[in-house]
């Protein structure tokens, strides 16, 4: 297995003293898990960030083997993780994908949905300009999925917002987040909290 491809970095998990496992979301291969040597160092630590877009060159001997993966930040997502909002909804966004999508299966639409979702939650004034395309977002995943997913898209309006996240709430924890390991639906329960506060 040898592949290059632009990728959205969505979860990065410590291995030993300087490694991480990175789980990449590409359009053409979908989630692809890789080693990555010294991403806990100096110089990868600002590249293995979840929400980062990076060219990565991921190649392993065989198809049972985990692939080793060089990165290059292509841009990065590390000004907006010091912004509560901001963070907090990258956080939950890449949780989501990390742990819902089965490895190596494409999804090209979720590919390019949590791609423009990440840019408009970085660059958007407010929550109110992404607040219902993450709604579409976590609707599109339940759909991509089999789940259904059929909601009412909010557009603009927060309590319109907050009521669709609470209707997607339990077939997002029972269909796509059963068996995970820890609690990812605490990150989507401290961004619908934040969310709140802006009502």
């Amino acid at each position: 297995m040898k592949l290059r491809a632009s990728a959205i970095l969505v979860s990065a998990r410590a291995h030993g003293e300087t490694a991480v496992i990175a789980r990449l979301l590409t359009e053409d291969h979908g989630l692809v898990a890789a080693y990555v040597a010294g991403g806990r160092g100096r110089q990868l630590r600002p590249v293995v960030l979840p929400g980062n877009l990076v060219a990565a060159e991921i190649s392993a001997r065989s198809e049972s083997q985990l692939p080793f993966a060089r990165l290059e930040l292509l841009s990065s997502r590390g000004p907006w993780l010091a912004e509560p909002l901001p963070a907090a909804a990258i956080a939950w966004v890449t949780a989501l994908t990390a742990s819902a999508l089965p490895e190596r299966h494409p999804y090209p639409a979720l590919h390019a949905a949590l791609e423009a979702l990440l840019d408009a939650i970085c660059h958007a004034p407010s929550a109110r300009g992404w607040a219902s395309a993450l709604v579409g977002y976590e609707a599109l995943v339940l759909r991509e999925l089999g789940y259904g997913g059929r909601v009412e898209r909010p557009e603009g309006d927060m309590g319109a917002v907050l009521a669709a996240m609470d209707a997607l709430g339990e077939p997002i924890d029972h269909y796509l987040l059963a068996g995970t390991r820890g609690d990812v639906m605490a990150a989507r329960s401290r961004l619908r909290d934040l969310l709140e506060r802006i009502q």
